[in-house]
C-alpha cells in the first residue's frame, strides 16, 4: 500500500513565495500561457522539494509516490490537481521527463547524504538539483538547444550555489551542509562557525570564495541572454539578474550571511536585468 501524496500549499502561497526565488517565474512580461506553464514547472519542483525538506514519515516513499504520479502526468493520467496542471504543460510544450526525475533525485539524494567532500561533488548535486529547471524553463520556451542547455547549466549551479551561501546557517541547523568539506577545512572552518550569530573572519573568506565561484559561472548568463529573443530573453535575463543582484547584496554585508540571508530588492534586480539585456543587445 503505497502512502497519499501529500499536497502543496495553496496555490496563491505558492506565487507569492515565487516572486522571492531566483527561479521567479511570475514576472507580468511573459504573458498568460508561457507564466502557466512555468508556475506548472514551479510547482512541481516545490512540491517535490517540500516531500525532500518537510514532509513528516518516510520521505523516500513519499518521493517514490511522486516519480509514479509523474509517470501517469506521461501517461495522461494523473490524479492530483497539480499533476493535471504539469500534464498540460508537458504535453502542450513536449517536455522531456528526464529533467522531472533529476529534480526527485535530487530530493533522495538529500535523505542519504548530508555533505559534500569536494566542489567536484557539489557540482554533481547541482546536476540533480538545479540544473534540470533552466532545461525545463528552455523547453517551455522552444528554445533548449544543446549549447542553450549548457550555458544554463551554469547559470542554474550558480544560482544553487549562491542559495546555499545565502542560507548556510538555516541548512546547518537542519543537518545539511552544502560547503565543500575541503574548502571548509581549507578555511579552517568548524561546525560550529556555520550556526553562529555572526561570520568569522574564516567563514567569511570561505564564502567570499563560493560567491567567486559562482560569479564566474553566472558569465555565461550573457551569452544565454544573447542567444534568445522575445519574452525567452526577458525572463532568462531576470533569472541571471537576480543571482548578479543577490552576489551584490552578500557583498555589501561583507560575507556575514548568518544574521539573515541577504536580498537584493526588486529594484536592484530589474536595474541588473536592464543592464543585462542592453549589454546582451
Amino acid at each position: 500500500m503505497t502512502m497519499p501524496v501529500p499536497t502543496l500549499p495553496a496555490p496563491d502561497a505558492v506565487r507569492r513565495r515565487a516572486r522571492s526565488e531566483n527561479f521567479s517565474v511570475a514576472s507580468v512580461v511573459l504573458g498568460q500561457r508561457t507564466r502557466r506553464h512555468l508556475l506548472a514547472v514551479y510547482d512541481f519542483a516545490r512540491f517535490v522539494d517540500e516531500l525532500g525538506d518537510a514532509v513528516a514519515g518516510d520521505r523516500l516513499a513519499a518521493l517514490d509516490d511522486a516519480e509514479a504520479e509523474l509517470d501517469r502526468a506521461f501517461a495522461g493520467v494523473p490524479r492530483s490537481p497539480l499533476f493535471r496542471n504539469l500534464a498540460h504543460t508537458i504535453r502542450e510544450c513536449r517536455l522531456d521527463r528526464e529533467p522531472f526525475a533529476r529534480l526527485i533525485e535530487a530530493n533522495r539524494r538529500d535523505q542519504r547524504q548530508h555533505e559534500y567532500q569536494t566542489w567536484d561533488d557539489l557540482l554533481s548535486y547541482c546536476e540533480l538539483s538545479a540544473n534540470p529547471v533552466g532545461e525545463l524553463v528552455l523547453g517551455v520556451f522552444g528554445a533548449g538547444t544543446p549549447e542553450r542547455v549548457r550555458l544554463s547549466d551554469d547559470v542554474c549551479t550558480a544560482l544553487q550555489v549562491i542559495e546555499h551561501v545565502q542560507d548556510a546557517r538555516e541548512d546547518a541547523l537542519a543537518g545539511r551542509i552544502y560547503l565543500p568539506r575541503e574548502d571548509r577545512e581549507a578555511h579552517g572552518v568548524g561546525e560550529d562557525e556555520l550556526v553562529a550569530e555572526r561570520a568569522s573572519p574564516a567563514l567569511r573568506a570561505l564564502l567570499e570564495l563560493e560567491c567567486e565561484r559562482a560569479a564566474k559561472l553566472l558569465g555565461s548568463g550573457g551569452r544565454l541572454v544573447a542567444s534568445l529573443s522575445g519574452r525567452a530573453r526577458v525572463a532568462v535575463a531576470g533569472y541571471v539578474a537576480g543571482g548578479l543582484a543577490t552576489l551584490d547584496a552578500i557583498a555589501r554585508v561583507r560575507y556575514d550571511v548568518l544574521a539573515g540571508p541577504p536580498h537584493a530588492g526588486a529594484a536592484a534586480r530589474a536595474g541588473a536585468t536592464f543592464r543585462l539585456l542592453r549589454s546582451a543587445s
